[in-house]
């Protein structure tokens, strides 16, 4: 192995750039569909001997250093989210004679963007740079930082963190319910570089020791928590049903079957409970299943209360309209209703973070002149709620919802969470058909729940639809592209206190730190030193 990494240390030009992309890409061989975890071992051990490299030349000046690393963070990161991200231009091709001239800028653009936070999380990495294992904690710190901020600048896209790639079964999961994905994702940087001291030999003990004993502690923490029992104290039992309709996103963004679509959510709905099960009190339809503005449709509101027996509630994803007065374009939501069985809204929550080119244009003066628009066409695109409203059930259990994408953001609604004893999220990935991408949306959905401690009921039209322990454990569930119903129980809290959120964010700043402080240690602060 030293003679592979003096080799990879001393590449230059094409080569080097065309080694750090395939590294990236490798990489995302952990997330799903594929889960293979240990590709990341070898992504960031060829990571650590190109940052070698990028930093062991004594003739080249420091500036020379930090553009060396960063342009091998930003190759690294363009061949992770290339590999990872390609099914985006799937959206495209729903409405292709619209939309297909943009496929490189999803495909290819993107990724370019995003890989800008790996080449800062190299260059950190560089600004503390030293021998042994204290490169692995700067590479650790780096990243750290670098997923952080990808969270919320630009309103965040946090989309394949890497720590997801730690975390690809539930006894994988656990140590998220402690420090979160951030925290998972500082200290997996660090365990994935470690066979990179193989090689070079320096600190190696040490180095592998400490990985050894993170990764131990990362499978043991999660086996026993999972042998533990439960725990939460039931006091109420939801029976839920799930439809999951998997209407063809073609036929969704058309005029022509929206009285069809909606019969047909009206149909599945309305089917018997199989043997054995309850009947459901609460049916849950996916985003937007309602192919119409719903209040302005009365007769829709009075079939659905016909639907529903007597005590059972509706949860649905619709588009909800607001009148703004006379010469002013209504201003429109995409949001959750909550309807009894006479037909009435008991309840809304509208979305709060909306997604771009989606729901949305940035920079809308701009971009539309050169012909950027949503791919959901509405008259100024959908309005951003204020604040995330929780649905509280007659059983006075509190469903926190989350629409669509909402859910892969694991920090912005810390300490939102209330009395809540229930995630709900209903999303709509039909938009990139039979591809990677509601596979790894389930996944960051999953965590969600082991961070939070709550239960997750995920309603999607065309998968993966299911009901998720506080474990990350699948209770039970629809896969992608089949067409039915889950009917399910969970037991919850009826008041709920979600506070382990609060904890679990607050020890990723402080595993960050001591990340930090074992650079320093190991580095003596050397700033600007070659």
């Amino acid at each position: 192995m030293e003679r592979l990494a003096g080799r990879i240390m001393l590449l230059w030009g094409a080569r080097r750039a065309l080694l750090a992309v395939f590294a990236g890409a490798f990489g995302a061989l952990a997330l799903p569909p594929v889960g293979f975890f240990v590709a990341l071992f070898v992504s960031f051990t060829i990571l650590v001997w190109l940052m070698d490299g990028a930093t062991g030349n004594p003739d080249k000046s420091h500036s020379w250093g930090l553009r060396s690393a960063f342009l091998t963070g930003w190759l690294f990161g363009f061949g992770y989210f290339v590999a990872g991200l390609w099914w985006l231009g799937s959206a495209l091709l729903v409405e292709a004679d619209e939309f297909a001239w943009a496929l490189p800028l999803a495909i290819l653009g993107l990724p370019a963007v995003l890989a800008i936070f790996y080449g800062f999380a190299t260059v950190v990495a560089r600004l503390l740079w030293s021998e042994g294992w204290g490169r692995l904690a700067a590479l650790a710190t780096g990243f750290g930082l670098a997923e952080w901020l990808r969270g919320f600048v630009a309103t965040g896209f946090p989309w394949n963190t890497i720590g997801y790639g730690a975390m690809p079964i539930p006894v994988m999961m656990q140590s998220a319910h402690v420090i979160g994905v951030l925290g998972v994702t500082t200290l997996a940087v660090f365990v994935f570089s470690a066979p990179a001291l193989i090689a070079t030999r320096k600190g190696i003990v040490p180095g592998l020791t400490i990985a050894g004993l993170l990764f131990a502690a990362h499978l043991g923490y999660g086996a026993w928590r999972l042998l533990l029992p439960p725990d939460i104290a039931s006091t109420v039992s939801l029976n839920i049903r799930m439809v999951q309709p998997a209407i063809d996103q073609a036929e969704k963004v058309g005029n022509g079957r929206r009285i069809e679509i909606f019969n047909e959510h009206l149909a599945l709905s309305a089917q018997p409970a199989a043997p054995g099960k309850p009947r459901p009190d609460i049916i849950v339809w996916p985003e937007t299943s309602i192919p119409f503005i719903l209040t302005e449709n009365p007769d829709a509101l009075a079939r659905i209360g016909d639907m529903l027996q007597d005590g059972q509630v509706l949860i649905t994803g619709a588009v909800r309209s607001e009148e703004r007065g006379a010469g002013h374009a209504p201003r429109y939501y995409n949001s959750i209703y909550m309807i009894d069985d006479k037909g009435q809204i008991l309840a809304a929550s509208d979305k709060v973070h909306l997604t771009p080119f989606g729901e949305y244009v940035p920079y809308e003066d701009i971009l539309r002149r050169i012909g950027f628009d949503n791919l959901i066409s509405l008259p100024g695109g959908f309005s951003a709620a204020s604040r995330r409203s929780p649905l509280t059930l007659p059983s006075g259990v509190s469903l926190y919802p989350l629409i669509c994408y909402e859910i892969i953001f694991p920090n912005e609604w810390m300490g939102d969470l209330g009395k809540a004893g229930v995630l709900l999220n209903i999303t709509n990935d039909a938009w990139f058909g039979a591809t990677p991408g509601p596979y790894q949306h389930f996944l960051q959905a999953r965590i969600r729940a082991v961070e939070t401690g709550l239960p997750l009921v995920r309603d999607a039209n065309s998968g993966i639809s299911a009901v998720v322990d506080p474990y990350g454990r699948i209770l039970s569930g629809l896969t992608l592209n089949s067409r039915g119903v889950i009917d399910a129980t969970i037991g919850v809290e009826a008041m709920a206190d979600s506070g382990n959120y609060r904890v679990v964010n607050n020890f990723w700043y402080v595993f960050l730190a001591v990340a930090f402080a074992a650079v320093i240690s190991r580095a003596g602060f050397i700033f600007g030193k070659n």
